[in-house]
């Protein structure tokens, strides 16, 4: 998902605070070409989180099942 950066308000803001009007635009555009890249949203990253944890349910689901099972053939053999 795609944030939405307003470009023309972040440098209007520069030029604002004092900054050259062609170093305003060119910061606002670094911006939003790399540092907007970065960037995620709390539903992506509950979404990551999710399914992290899902998968580390599984894996605990599985070491406990073969503990089990090994604890079983284990106490056949004694």
């Amino acid at each position: 998902m795609a944030l939405a950066f307003d470009t023309l308000g972040y440098s209007r803001r520069l030029r604002e605070a004092g900054l050259d009007p062609n170093i305003a635009d060119a910061a606002a555009d670094a911006a939003r070409d790399y540092i907007m890249l970065d960037l995620v949203t709390t539903t992506e990253l509950h979404q990551t989180i999710d399914t992290a944890v899902l998968r580390l349910t599984v894996r605990m689901g599985v070491m406990i099942g073969a503990g089990i099972a090994a604890l079983g053939i284990l106490i056949r053999l004694t």
